[in-house]
């Protein structure tokens, strides 16, 4: 029998610390090994319990959660899920969390009523044997300079959709940090519950060279722009009187996933096509590989992030092994693919530049 998964809360609330180890200790294949109620405690509990994952509350009394966290990747790697409040600060601290290297967030309960409460439930333990199987430690790309591709002679034509799940965070900034203000559109599906993808959309925006922006239905889709699926809906690329925009819908019930990678990678296949370009990146399961095989059938250009440089090597290796990836990259490489698919020019002067500094 496979041991179960050890899980440690941390979390100011005596009432969220009980509701954490009863939720957990509900699955047969977790065992819930204790809570904390501040990180000084947590520091005593991590080293005499050695848990495979730890949750770990946003804002807490004496250090808040991402200093804690700084130090749990700084000591001793471990997988985190952050448990957040749905407020714009609580969202905002949770995605710089997701930065620094927690696996995950999850959004605190909005009542105690049994429907939310199971909710809450089932989404926890999904998330938190996820997070069992990452790779904290992994080795990470390098960022460079985003501004080392200014000035592209790109595709009128070409559109870029990206797919992430687990690790998502991490990984789609080191993609877009390396693209200039004048990249192609870029549509991003990312695993992430709703009222945390503006946060996140709002924090690229910040950093990136592009703007960034979460999707609304009908966003005109235009050359230096990244839409990212909001939260809770799915998002699809479509035409509407001859022009290309963002259409936003809820989810029927049959996909698990809000918003789905399959969903935005199918609808690349029927619009884009051949003008298409699908990167699957981190994660766990097998969203997106039936889309990415469409988009590859339909002609685009389909790249995976490969196992070294992935949290979890979950869609990534599925959409391999479906046939829907054509290339393989490394994480540090996949910026410079969608910038030799887009500038004709781009694969002939990384050839000159590689002879004359040989």
């Amino acid at each position: 029998m496979a041991a179960r998964l050890r899980v440690l809360s941390v979390d100011d609330s005596a009432l969220m610390r009980r509701m954490l180890g009863a939720l957990l200790a509900a699955d047969p294949e977790i065992e819930f090994v204790g809570a904390a109620a501040n990180p000084v405690v947590a520091r005593e509990m991590i080293r005499d319990l050695n848990p495979d994952v730890i949750t770990l509350d946003v804002e807490m009394p004496y250090m808040d959660g991402v200093s804690f966290l700084r130090k749990i990747m700084a000591l001793r790697p471990t997988p985190v899920v952050m448990v957040s409040t749905l407020t714009t600060a609580g969202a905002d601290v949770a995605v710089e969390a997701l930065e620094i290297g927690a696996v995950d967030v999850i959004a605190k309960p909005y009542s105690a009523g049994a429907v939310a409460m199971d909710a809450f439930g089932a989404e926890l333990r999904q998330k938190v044997k996820a997070a069992g199987q990452a790779r904290p430690g992994r080795e990470r790309a390098p960022r460079r300079n985003p501004q080392r591709n200014a000035a592209r002679r790109l595709s009128e034509r070409a559109v870029v959709a990206i797919g992430a799940s687990t690790g998502g965070v991490e990984a789609l900034k080191t993609v877009l940090m390396e693209l200039s203000a004048d990249c192609p559109p870029i549509l991003i599906a990312q695993h992430m519950p709703a009222g945390f993808t503006a946060a996140f959309a709002r924090r690229l925006d910040r950093e990136c060279a592009m703007r960034v922006c979460e999707a609304a239905d009908g966003t005109a889709i235009e050359p230096g722009l990244v839409c990212i699926a909001p939260g809770g809906l799915h998002m699809e690329l479509a035409r509407r009187r001859d022009k290309l925009v963002c259409a936003l819908r809820p989810d029927e019930g049959a996909l698990f996933f809000r918003p789905s990678v399959d969903v935005l990678f199918n609808s690349m296949a029927r619009v884009a096509r051949a003008d298409g370009i699908g990167v699957i990146l981190t994660g766990m399961g097998r969203d997106g590989a039936e889309g990415l095989l469409a988009m590859r059938r339909a002609g685009a250009m389909t790249v995976g992030q490969d196992e070294r440089t992935s949290l979890i090597y979950g869609m990534p290796r599925a959409a391999f092994e479906r046939g829907a990836v054509a290339e393989q990259l490394p994480l540090d490489g996949i910026a410079d693919a969608i910038i030799a698919a887009t500038d004709p020019g781009a694969r002939r002067r990384a050839s000159e530049e590689k002879r004359n500094a040989g």
